[in-house]
């Protein structure tokens, strides 16, 4: 059985334990009992979503994954083209944005949602990203994600999603030379993001800006309650946990 993370907390300098998942839920198209099973499972603060629903009623399908899994909608979805943010009444949302990137002709648009969060005296940036097929538009776009990440006006913030670019790629190497990578700086559970019997890779990541100590990041395959059977019905990825430790605000 995998060990736990460290639980969400306020630590008695102001710093807050936050736990992130990222999760490409594919649109809703699966099995979304078992979505929100392992959402609720991995009691996240913070899910950064990929592939949310963006046609018809897609706001509804929101609300009720939202309410399915505990949390709360914070932006995102149709309004930035699949990412979304949900999140716990944990923290005070001061403010969210969604931006569409630009588009290459014939090529999907792309957007990013973006949210400032503050759980007590810790403030968090949050940018849930799903980039490019195509690797000459994923670059830029991994540039765009540089450059609206210092656009919070945080000095903490994280940066998660569905890359679809490997730890060897150009666009996951950019990010990483100037954020930290979760499970590069403390892996725990499993590496590889892609469904269970597909080719191994690691397309999906938790990046963390300098001052954010990453306490774990990985799938949580094995975590107590998250079941192999939901993680194969729910969607064709599998989730990014890390917990997270934000220091307090200068006063």
């Amino acid at each position: 059985m995998l060990a736990d993370l460290p639980a969400s907390r306020t630590e008695p300098d102001g710093a807050a334990l936050v736990r992130v998942l990222s999760y490409n839920i594919r649109s809703m198209r699966d099995d979304t009992d078992a979505l929100a099973r392992v959402i609720r499972a991995c009691a996240p603060d913070v899910v950064c979503v990929q592939e949310a629903p963006r046609f018809f009623r897609w706001r509804k399908a929101a609300a009720r994954l939202a309410r399915a899994a505990d949390l709360v909608y914070v932006g995102g979805g149709a309004t930035a083209s699949g990412p979304m943010i949900l999140s716990t009444l944990r923290p005070h949302v001061e403010h969210a944005r969604d931006i569409l990137l630009p588009r290459t002709p014939g090529l999907h648009q792309r957007g990013f949602a973006t949210a400032v969060l503050r759980f007590g005296r810790a403030r968090l940036g949050v940018l849930s990203c799903h980039l490019s097929m195509s690797d000459e538009e994923r670059y830029g776009q991994g540039k765009l994600l540089l450059d609206e990440l210092a656009a919070l006006g945080v000095p903490h913030a994280v940066a998660a999603g569905d890359l679809n670019d490997r730890p060897d790629g150009r666009t996951f190497g950019l990010l990483a030379d100037e954020l930290h990578d979760g499970w590069a700086a403390k892996p725990w559970g499993r590496e590889h993001t892609t469904r269970l019997g597909d080719p191994l890779q690691r397309i999906d990541a938790v990046f963390a800006t300098d001052g954010v100590e990453i306490l774990g990041c990985g799938v949580p395959m094995g975590l107590p309650g998250v079941a192999e059977s939901d993680l194969r019905a729910a969607t064709d990825h599998l989730p990014v946990l890390a917990a997270l430790r934000v220091p307090p605000a200068e006063s």
